[in-house]
Formats: C-alpha cells, sequence, structure tokens
C-alpha cells in the first residue's frame, strides 16, 4: 500500500511549467522526468535528427514520442516540437505554443547541446560547435525573456555546461576547441543574463558535469576521442572514486537551482562533477 503521506506531497515544482531543449535523450530525458516528478508541466524540444560533424547518435522522433508519453504518464501535460536551436523562428514558435497552452512558463532550462569530437574532424565541427551549444542557448533564452518579464513573477534560467566550460579540456581537433569554447561562451552569457535580470527576479545559473552515464559518453568514437587527450584519458580524472555520474545527478543540481530552495541562487557555476576541477 502506498504511503498516505506520500501521495499528498506537494512537489516541488507543483503549477510551474518548464521549457527544456534537447529533451528527448540522454540529459534531458532526465530533466524532463524529475521536473515532471516534482509537478512541473514541460514544453519540450529536441532536434530529433543527426548533426554531420557528431559521430554518436542523435535522439529520433520516436524518442521524442516517448518523452511525451513518459511526461504524460507521470501525471503532468505537456506540449513538444522537433525543433533546432539553431533556428530562432522555430524555437520562438515552440515557445509560444506552450505558452498559449499553459499561460507561463516559470523555467528554462537550456539543455541542447553537441559535442562534435573526433580524432580525425573538420572545420564545420568548430561551427556546429558554436551554432548548437552557444547560439542555440542565446535563441533559446532571447525567445523565452519577453514574456517571463511581462508576467512580472520572476524565474529561473539554467544553461547546461560542462567541466570544460570552467578549465582548458577537450584537445586540440576543432570539435574539441569549439566544444570547450561555447561551454566557455554559455558562462559569460549566464552572468551577464543574471546582472541584466536580476531587476524582474529572474534568476540565471549554469551546471558543469563531469563525464556523464549517456550514449554520448559511450559512443566508441568519443572514447576513441577521450583516449587521445591526456588530461581526459587519466586513470581517474574525478577526486571521487567514479568515473562518470548519473544523468540524474545533473538533474537533481537543475532541480534545486530552478526551485524556491535555491530563491536566492544567481549567477553561479554550479559544477556536478565528482571533483574534477578541484583536481585540475
Amino acid at each position: 500500500m502506498r504511503n498516505e503521506v506520500t501521495d499528498k506531497r506537494k512537489g516541488r515544482l507543483e503549477g510551474k511549467v518548464a521549457f527544456v531543449t534537447g529533451a528527448a535523450g540522454g540529459l534531458g530525458r532526465s530533466h524532463i522526468r524529475r521536473l515532471a516528478e516534482e509537478g512541473a508541466d514541460l514544453v519540450i524540444v529536441d532536434i530529433c535528427r543527426s548533426v554531420d560533424s557528431v559521430p554518436y547518435p542523435q535522439s529520433t522522433p520516436e524518442e521524442l514520442h516517448d518523452a511525451v508519453a513518459e511526461v504524460q504518464a507521470l501525471g503532468r501535460r505537456v506540449v513538444a516540437r522537433q525543433t533546432d536551436v539553431r533556428d530562432r523562428t522555430a524555437l520562438q514558435e515552440a515557445y509560444d505554443a506552450g505558452l498559449k497552452e499553459f499561460g507561463r512558463i516559470d523555467i528554462v532550462v537550456a539543455n541542447a547541446g553537441i559535442a562534435p569530437m573526433l580524432v580525425d574532424d573538420k572545420l564545420e565541427a568548430w561551427h556546429d560547435a558554436l551554432d548548437v551549444n552557444l547560439t542555440g542557448t542565446f535563441h533559446t533564452i532571447e525567445v523565452a525573456i519577453p514574456a517571463m518579464v511581462a508576467a512580472g513573477e520572476g524565474g529561473s534560467i539554467v544553461i547546461v555546461s560542462s567541466t570544460a566550460g570552467l578549465v582548458g579540456i577537450g584537445g586540440a581537433s576543432n570539435g574539441g576547441l569549439g566544444y570547450a569554447a561555447s561551454k566557455h561562451g554559455v558562462v559569460g552569457l549566464m552572468r551577464t543574463y543574471a546582472n541584466n535580470l536580476a531587476r524582474h527576479s529572474i534568476r540565471v545559473n549554469s551546471v558543469h558535469p563531469t563525464g556523464v552515464a549517456t550514449r554520448m559518453i559511450t559512443d566508441p568514437a568519443i572514447v576513441d576521442f577521450v583516449a587521445q587527450d591526456p588530461i581526459l584519458s587519466e586513470e581517474a580524472p574525478n577526486a571521487l572514486p567514479v568515473d562518470t555520474v548519473e544523468p540524474v545527478d545533473v538533474s537533481n543540481a537543475i532541480l534545486w537551482l530552478v526551485s524556491d530552495e535555491a530563491r536566492y541562487v544567481t549567477g553561479v557555476t554550479l559544477p556536478v562533477d565528482a571533483g574534477f576541477i578541484n583536481r585540475r
């Protein structure tokens, strides 16, 4: 028998709506699950197709469909669109569709990102990393700002960066350099938005995971790439005795940042890295 007290527990995000990019698989799928478990309704987008410079499989339309079903099974409502964060117009349309459905959006999680890292790569890997990770994050926040400000109820924005956004790792390839530059770049966006939006009570923060146990990390092409980097290929790159963290560990950090428990936290870079950065 289920515990009656547990059944009546109010979720930390009850009555809130979250806009999440890159939501169909990997980290994004974990984020929407945790937000929904805590009571949030969702507006979710994902490109659901491959990017030529990315060596590992991207999410699919079927996975986006499954993500919708998972949110609904948790008793939450969801609006989903197959959308590329590089396309500002399409992203705005997806955001507006969610706003029309729910009447509000309180939380933005700029999660969409790629790691176009190949030992033998091309210049397009640099451009793709910047276009998706940095410009896509910029687009995600910009489409949300007007309605969040107009609502006058504050809000929370979280950018998913990386340990590569705080230290100089990633190797010398076009994709590796682009990844590090883009993940550093979103920290600049975060800090500036945190200042710009503070007067509207909109908080902006970033999270910085070490390696996360998703298909991006386990794909043979990425494993080969990491083996070529003297820092990333260390036998024990993290201080704590784990090789990777789980997606839910990152999602829990995001959940805290967007909840009222972190109501006065803004402009911070929060590592979820098992001590990786501390060892550098």
